[in-house]
């Protein structure tokens, strides 16, 4: 049931060949903009003409030139008729000596309109040195753009060995999670709270000198809150959640890992009291010597890390190691031992009271009708975890949303169910007239022999609506929620799971692919009753495995047993499956009359509530089984 904030992937690397190659039609474009501008600017600029002095003199003396500017040696003319022209006159001698040199009458002379522009020293040079300066800044502006492109894919070849790991602030509010976030769990969160308790006070544990775990293993089914309980052991304690999962701890190359470890560690010693969190251990922390990978496996390397930084902990170091696993039957035994994971904890799917409080927690910020009876969610929901849950009340909200509704409504959270557990309608597969009467058939057998075997679970729901790749589907809810089944209990239900493939025979004469996933379930029930749960008086209370075996850390291909055994077990297995088909057969012909009924109705309405249901076997003699709790008055689902 973790909900944790969605972090950004790695970067991916990239080498400098692409980067430049990325880059190159910018850099080009810039430069021709640049040149464009310039040549915009040049292009812009009066062609002048340049003459000689002598023609100067001449100009000047028949009374043609109005103006002359001297900047330096060069001269800018003006004539009368605003035309410009330019020329150079001798170093160090002024204008004017030079036009008398040339025979210009002293008269024309003082009518002449000199202008002399003497350019300061610091212009001078600031001219020359921008036209050094600025195509050296252009090449250092391209040197730089292309290493700071280049600075990312450099870098991680020296961070590659780093940690990965991912810091919570225990100020930050919005990330903040505590025990009253997590709901159902109450022995698992009694066990943790020593642990909080050691955060927060340690100095009465090391008083007296007790040894709190350095290692604090969570187990459970895939969607039970051990990410969030994590979190929340965090949030209780105050103190920072440094969280990474095991797979980011292998690299291709052997040593990386191990790296990593070590500088996980070393920031969670340097800002503790701290908790380390490791998700999915069990990606590194497998039993070693299985012959995969030899002795330099990567995986291998980097689990002797982990237990050597556990082992190097002191007491003082105030840093407690959380991992999770929803397989704690394939991890190392040297990870299990004192002194590294001794305090395993297991989260259990919720039962019915825990499921009402998680949703009610998941409802608290959603807007529900007065209709909405979260018990009887609840109780319709046996087997789904936190995540389910969480996902149910959000798929509840979005079909509210999709129906342009502010609130969210009992039908809508009963059809989230149904959402969740089988996938969306398939309002588009629409079943012929002979596909709709077998789907109708097939259902009413599963129903019936549910609804009059003993020890099968009673019938909520009958429906021959598409969901998912189902075709049609009988909703079994159990009296009572039990952690233990009993044989007669498993008998019953082979028995109803072969009565949709038993109603086929016995009505069309002829079987269809849709028992096909029945017939998959109740095979592997009845192997795990024979093989593995001892439920087979031919067989005995022996356990045969599934095909592999586990011995002193390697791994044995093939079947443990003999294959006289494994006949004998196929016999069992078969004999188990035919005796439930007996049973289904037999019920279906004592009534007969409520299979046709029941079949009826679903072709005429597609959907059967629990209500509708039980009438339908009052009609036909048959008494209903009571379920707890008050009935709900939920709709029922129609095609549109």
């Amino acid at each position: 049931m973790s909900k944790q904030k969605p972090q950004k992937g790695p970067k991916k690397e990239v080498s400098a060949v692409s980067l430049f190659g990325n880059h190159l039609v910018t850099i080009l474009l810039v430069f021709l903009i640049i040149a464009s501008v310039y040549s915009l600017f040049a292009d812009g600029k009066k062609e002048v003409e340049d003459i000689t002095i002598s023609a100067l003199a001449a100009d000047v003396e028949a009374g043609l030139v109005d103006k002359v500017s001297i900047e330096g040696n060069n001269l800018t003319i003006i004539y009368i008729d605003e035309t410009e022209k330019s020329s150079k006159k001798e170093a160090d001698v002024s204008l004017q000596e030079t036009l008398l040199g040339y025979a210009v009458p002293v008269d024309v002379l003082k009518d002449l309109d000199i202008e002399v522009n003497d350019p300061s020293q610091l212009t001078f040079w600031l001219f020359g040195l921008l036209q050094i300066l600025i195509p050296a800044l252009i090449i250092f502006a391209f040197i730089w753009f292309i290493s700071r492109q280049m600075k990312g894919s450099t870098m991680q070849a020296f961070t590659f060995g780093q940690s990965k790991a991912r810091i919570i602030d225990p100020s930050d509010k919005s990330q903040r999670v505590t025990f009253k976030d997590v709901a159902g769990n109450n022995e698992a969160k009694e066990e943790l709270t020593e642990i909080v308790d050691f955060l927060k006070n340690p100095k009465k544990f090391l008083d007296i000198g007790a040894r709190i775990p350095k290692g604090v293993l969570l187990m459970g089914a895939p969607g039970t809150g051990k990410t969030m309980l994590a979190r929340a052991v965090s949030g209780e304690a105050n103190v920072p959640f440094i969280y990474l999962s095991g797979s980011e701890f292998v690299e291709m190359f052997v040593g990386v890992g191990a790296s990593r470890v070590r500088d996980l560690f070393k920031m969670a010693i340097k800002i503790a009291p701290a908790i380390v969190f490791i998700d999915e251990i069990d990606a590194v922390g497998r039993h070693r010597g299985s012959g995969t990978g030899g002795g330099n496996d990567e995986r291998e390397q980097t689990l002797n890390q982990i237990l050597v930084e556990m082992d190097g902990f002191e007491p003082n170091d105030k840093v407690i190691v959380m991992a999770a696993t929803n397989r704690p039957d394939v991890l190392d035994p040297a990870l299990l031992r004192p002194g590294r994971f001794d305090r395993r904890v297991t989260l259990d799917l919720p039962d019915v009271k825990d499921r009402e409080a998680i949703l009610d927690i998941h409802c608290q910020k959603k807007p529900l009708y007065e209709d909405v009876d979260l018990k009887v969610v609840a109780e319709r929901t046996p087997g789904f975890s936190g995540a389910d849950l969480a996902n149910l009340m959000n798929e509840g909200a979005i079909l509210a949303a999709r129906e342009n509704r502010k609130q969210i409504s009992q039908y809508d959270l009963i059809r989230s169910i149904e959402k969740v557990m089988l996938g969306p309608e398939r309002k588009s597969h629409i079943l012929s007239a002979e596909e709709k009467k077998v789907t109708a058939y097939h259902e009413a057998g599963h129903a019936l022999v549910a609804s009059v075997l003993p020890h099968a679970d009673p019938v909520h729901k009958v429906t021959i609506i598409s969901r998912g790749t189902a075709a049609g589907y009988t909703l079994n809810l159990p009296l009572e929620e039990k952690k233990m089944q009993q044989r007669k209990a498993y008998i019953d239900r082979i028995a109803m799971s072969l009565g949709g493939y038993a109603a086929e025979k016995m009505i069309f004469g002829d079987i269809t692919t849709g028992p096909s996933n029945d017939i998959s379930v109740s095979t592997a029930l009845v192997r795990n009753m024979v093989a593995k749960y001892g439920m087979s008086d031919n067989i005995g209370p022996v356990a045969y495995g599934n095909g592999s075996s586990q011995e002193g850390g390697g791994y044995i291909v093939g079947k443990p047993y003999s294959e006289e055994t494994a006949s004998a077990l196929d016999k069992e297995v078969s004999r188990l499956m035919e005796e439930g088909l007996a049973t289904a057969e037999r019920v279906l012909n004592d009534h007969r009359d409520a299979l046709d009924g029941i079949a009826n109705e679903l072709v005429e309405k597609e959907t059967l509530e629990r209500d509708e249901f039980e009438k339908i076997l009052i009609r036909y003699g048959i008494k209903p089984k009571s379920l707890p709790g008050p009935k709900s008055t939920e709709k029922s689902e129609e095609v549109e």
